[in-house]
């Protein structure tokens, strides 16, 4: 599964990731982003997710567009045994994409073209 992130530079995008617990065992989750930029995502509401028996779980992913090149990342989601169960591991591929470009701020000038 790939997560897009896509907007203008410089924002911020928010992104959640919804796990469903189809089990009649609580499960829990240890959430690790890795890949080349992986330092440029981020989980605001932590690291862990535990999950009731036939509920639903979310893990938010946080990042902030700084860059025109794509980033990339994985966000892998471990189990952590509760009740003596443990869940698959799960994988996504976290990308980004810059939509559009709108200036901070503009500087106007005047000089020669070129000189003799």
């Amino acid at each position: 599964n790939t997560i897009e992130f896509a907007g203008a530079l410089h924002t911020t995008i928010v992104k959640q990731v919804c796990l469903k617990n189809p089990s009649n065992n609580t499960l829990a989750y240890n959430a690790i982003l890795v890949g080349r930029d992986a330092d440029d995502f981020s989980l605001p509401k932590g690291n862990t997710v535990t999950i009731p028996a036939m509920r639903h779980g979310f893990v938010n992913v946080e990042f902030t567009i700084r860059f025109l090149h794509p980033a990339e990342a994985v966000l892998i989601l471990v189990s952590n045994k509760v009740d003596g169960i443990d869940g698959a591991t799960l994988t996504f591929s976290l990308k980004s994409e810059v939509k559009n470009i709108e200036p901070l701020g503009m500087i106007k000038c005047r000089s020669p073209c070129y000189e003799l």
